[in-house]
């Protein structure tokens, strides 16, 4: 996939009067017309979510639900998928011009965004969990470890009031030393000045694997602070637009309960281990129309993009420079918040 040609910032003033409105069924029906799908990607990197290399190609957590989108509705995103390099001022304005036909940028779900600016959310495909990072030599394993200590963070941010709530909440005390910046703290963390940094635990992980010579020198704690959820992103007013959005996400996660993997899905279609399996697959007809996609269009989402496991590990864990744990991101069985819808 190679990255398209920057949008026009022009788009930003469709918005100045009203934001245009979807009609049901339109989006979709876009798509297949003009065989491709639009997403948004980033005008640069975004480690672990959207990564592009020198000759253009994509690759990153993101990047796969994007994918994943694709191939729901034309059975592949080979040739069928184009990720338009797009800021995050130019995000919300493109969508509304029709230049995109979603956003999956890592992209935060708060009423402003949800109410002023006519957009629709998916349920969140994953929560950007807020956490510490320490030096593994002062051998803490919570944050209540951190009692007495200091934590380097950017003055006036969010960030600043999750580390007081809280400290105050679970009964532990954390000085904070501010900075102008979040370079400047980060940098004052890996000097030393600092016992804690915090951060999305994504960027921790990334600053582990990269800015530092031994990444075992650095723990991020399992504590989470706060939590923004992360939602994929099209315009007001289609139903079904969003209905394939949740669903596709919905699939990767029950293929995760489920067991269902790239490397065994051909075998669970062949001969489905529950009723569940063999809907979500497609050997049970109708599970398509009611969509407006394929009734293998679970199956080859999986066949070809992975469960959401498999997506978190290639990209975020062990299989990636990060190695970040899916924490939050887990299963609900597993003491994380993901759960599948039925698809009765």
């Amino acid at each position: 996939m190679k990255v398209m040609q920057p949008i026009v910032l022009g788009a930003a003033m469709l918005l100045a009067a009203t934001a245009a409105h979807a009609e049901f069924g339109d989006t979709l029906k876009g798509v297949k017309e003009r065989g491709a799908l639009s997403c948004s990607g980033h005008n640069g990197s975004y480690p672990g979510m959207m990564e592009v290399d020198d000759k253009g190609n994509w690759k990153g957590f993101d990047i796969d639900m994007c994918r994943a989108v694709a191939t729901a509705v034309f059975g592949t995103a080979e040739g069928h998928l184009n990720i338009q390099s797009t800021s995050w001022e130019q995000r919300w304005p493109s969508l509304q011009a029709g230049e995109l036909d979603i956003v999956i940028k890592s992209s935060g779900w708060t009423m402003s965004r949800d109410t002023d600016n006519a957009l629709q959310f998916s349920r969140p495909y994953m929560m950007a969990a807020i956490s510490y990072s320490t030096h593994t030599d002062n051998g803490a394993k919570t944050v209540k470890d951190l009692d007495g200590g200091t934590v380097c963070v950017q003055a006036g941010t969010t960030l600043e009031r999750y580390a007081a709530d809280h400290a105050a909440a679970n009964g532990y005390k954390l000085e904070a030393v501010p900075f102008e910046s979040t370079e400047a703290a980060k940098a004052a963390f890996l000097s030393g000045r600092c016992d804690a940094f915090i951060e999305w635990d994504l960027q921790l992980a990334v600053m582990r694997a990269t800015e530092v010579k031994d990444p075992a020198s650095i723990t991020i704690l399992p504590d989470v602070l706060a939590a923004e959820p992360l939602g994929m992103i099209v315009r007001q007013g289609d139903d079904q637009w969003v209905d394939v959005a949740n669903w596709v996400e919905s699939i990767l996660i029950q293929a995760d309960e489920a067991g269902v993997t790239s490397a065994n899905v051909d075998e669970m279609k062949a001969n489905p281990p529950t009723p569940a399996v063999a809907t979500m697959l497609g050997v049970t007809p109708g599970v398509g129309k009611r969509l407006g996609l394929n009734d293998d269009w679970a199956y080859q989402v999986i066949k070809q993009v992975g469960n959401y496991d498999e997506i978190w590990e290639r990209n975020l864990g062990k299989g990636s420079a990060y190695g970040l744990s899916r924490g939050v991101n887990g299963l609900i069985r597993n003491g994380g918040i993901l759960y599948s819808l039925t698809m009765d």
